[in-house]
Order: structure tokens, then C-alpha cells, then sequence
């Protein structure tokens, strides 16, 4: 009876210290290079991390239906309006403000106490040269896309568009739901097409000739000039001309891809330790390099053809990332009223 106490203790011992010993991670994000970096994690800590990739909806609902059943220790997605309207359901828990590795490395714009970015990305606009001068944009911003002299100019995605929510989000935050209404009205009667397509396909509309100026993250263009979408796809990307607007005021959109440890988690300290990895040079410099995206930290350089692009531009620091998700529903209805399809 003895014998089989002393066994059942040191099964429950090797139990704990399996468990303890690994993260569960589900994730929106649908890179490779994001796989090589959990590996390096593991190398270097001995945790394990489980990967469960899936679109945001799938995950979420997983997540929420499972409840306490659920395994998933840290959620992680483009977007802060994703990340805020999960918060918003009561999935993440206040772990981040745990971290001092995270509250010093993120600047507080950037994260909230449920959910930190790990990563950039301005969410800019692309002409054609030969169709708009430099002094037509001269002080350009996103409020000025609804100015009547770009009627029939215009490219932008949908408004189902999480990219183009936050975006909408940050404008409602900025300058009030009634100036963002008229605005959204004033955009949409600009439009070339009907909304469609990715945020490539803006980019390649305008180089196309399409469309004069296009609304695009900046990751894609990046993406498109290293060939890894095509000689097509590149050649056109060499046709336009990023540009970041709001340079005079509270400076250019900026948004995140970032995570959070759920309420169930089973590892929370696992996941803290995994999200100030991400946060660390090693991991960011890997991200930069695979991902087209800017850098969270300091000191690290994003990759080179973002940086051809222009490193010295203003980013808004201003608007918190966290009014996405607050603002997400008064941003699509006033698109959706606005007949934004």
C-alpha cells in the first residue's frame, strides 16, 4: 500500500513538472518564421511550445466555448481591435502589468494590462508619380482623403476590413464619431472601384493605373518588392511611392500584432516568460527580418527594404492602440452608413 502511495506522488511530481515545463500558444498569426522562433524559445528555457494555428474567429470561439477546459495559455493576433474586443469578453487576464521586461520594453500606447504588441506596422498610403506631385501632397493626412480633389482617385479594402476599422477607430478616437461619419462619406465618394481585394491588390490597382493613391499596411509593399509574391507583383511594387501622412500633426497610423495570457491559462508563468522573450533583441530582430514588420524595442533595425521606405517618419504616439477595440463598433457603423461596402 506504501509502495503504491510513493508511486502515485512521484507520478503526480513528473505530471506537475511536465506541464509546468510547456506553453500552450493559439495563434492568428500564419508565419513559419514565428514557428523557428517558438523553437528558439524552447532552446534556450526547456519550455515546450504547443502551437494551434487558426483565423480569429475559429480561435476565439474555441477559446470561449471551452472556457475553463480550455489549453490555450497565450492568444496571439494581428490587430489591437481583435485583441481589444477579446478583452472586451473577459478572455485575457491582467498579466502584462506583472511584467517589468514588458512595461519597460513596450511603450504604454502600444499595450494595456491584458495584452502587449510584439510587433508594427503603419498603415500608410502608395501613389503613382506620375500621376500625383509631391506638392499635392504636401501635408497630406487621412483626413484628407475625403477631400474632393481625390474623387475617383481612390483605392482602399472593405469595410469588414479589421485593418480598416482600426484605422476608421483611430479617427473616431482623434476627431469624433460625427467628423468621422462625414469623412467616411466624403472617402467613399472618392473611391475608383468598389472596395475588393487584399491590400496588395490597392498597391498593384495604382500601379496598374487604376487608381492614383492607394491605403495599405506596410508590411505588403515590403513583401511585394522581395519577389517572394512574384516578379509581377514586384515589378509593380516598383511602380509606386509610399507615403506617410499625419507628419504634421499626431503623425502616421500605427498598429500591432501582439498577445495576451488568457484567464484559464494553465501555464501562466510560462506565458509571461514567452511573451518578454518576444520581447527581447534576438526574437524582434527575427521578426523584423521575416515578417516585413517594425520593430516593438529599441535598437533594433526593421528590414532593409522597410527602411527604404523611411525610417524618420512620426509615428502617432498619441492614440493609444487600445481605443481600436473600444471604437471598432461606432468605426464600422459609420462606414457601413456611409455605403462603404
Amino acid at each position: 500500500m506504501r509502495k503504491i502511495t510513493i508511486t502515485t506522488i512521484i507520478f503526480a511530481i513528473w505530471t506537475s513538472i511536465a506541464i509546468a515545463s510547456e506553453v500552450n500558444v493559439f495563434s492568428a498569426r500564419h508565419y513559419d518564421s514565428d514557428i523557428q522562433l517558438y523553437e528558439k524559445f524552447t532552446n534556450k528555457t526547456g519550455i515546450k511550445v504547443n502551437i494551434v494555428s487558426g483565423k480569429d474567429k475559429a480561435l476565439q470561439k474555441r477559446i470561449t466555448e471551452e472556457g475553463a477546459d480550455c489549453i490555450a495559455d497565450i492568444y496571439i493576433t494581428a490587430d489591437a481591435g481583435r485583441l481589444g474586443a477579446f478583452e472586451a469578453k473577459g478572455m485575457f487576464q491582467k498579466a502584462i502589468n506583472s511584467s517589468k521586461v514588458i512595461k519597460t520594453a513596450v511603450p504604454k500606447n502600444f499595450r494595456t494590462n491584458y495584452w502587449t504588441g510584439i510587433a508594427k506596422r503603419a498603415r500608410i498610403m502608395y501613389y503613382a508619380p506620375e500621376r500625383v506631385s509631391a506638392n499635392e501632397l504636401n501635408g497630406m493626412t487621412y483626413e484628407g482623403l475625403a477631400d474632393p480633389k481625390w474623387k475617383g482617385r481612390i483605392v482602399i479594402r472593405k469595410s469588414n476590413n479589421v485593418y480598416n476599422q482600426s484605422l476608421v477607430a483611430s479617427l473616431v478616437e482623434n476627431n469624433g464619431k460625427k467628423f468621422t461619419a462625414e469623412w467616411a462619406r466624403g472617402v467613399v465618394a472618392n473611391m475608383a472601384r468598389d472596395p475588393k481585394g487584399n491590400d496588395r491588390a490597392q498597391i498593384l490597382a495604382v500601379a496598374a493605373g487604376e487608381a492614383d493613391l492607394a491605403v495599405a499596411n506596410t508590411y505588403y509593399l515590403a513583401l511585394m518588392l522581395s519577389g517572394k509574391k512574384g516578379p509581377e507583383q514586384q515589378e509593380a511594387a516598383k511602380k509606386v511611392i509610399p507615403f506617410f501622412p499625419n507628419q504634421q500633426d499626431r503623425g502616421t497610423h500605427m498598429n500591432i500584432s501582439g498577445g495576451g495570457v488568457l484567464t484559464h491559462a494553465p501555464n501562466k508563468s510560462n506565458a509571461i516568460k514567452l511573451l518578454e522573450f518576444l520581447l527581447t533583441k534576438e526574437a524582434q530582430q527575427h521578426i523584423v527580418n521575416n515578417t516585413f514588420e517594425y520593430p516593438m524595442i529599441k535598437d533594433v533595425k526593421p528590414h532593409n527594404l522597410v527602411g527604404q521606405m523611411g525610417l524618420g517618419f512620426k509615428q502617432d504616439l498619441k492614440t493609444k492602440v487600445s481605443s481600436y477595440g473600444k471604437k471598432q463598433a461606432d468605426a464600422l457603423e459609420v462606414m457601413l452608413a456611409a455605403s462603404w461596402k
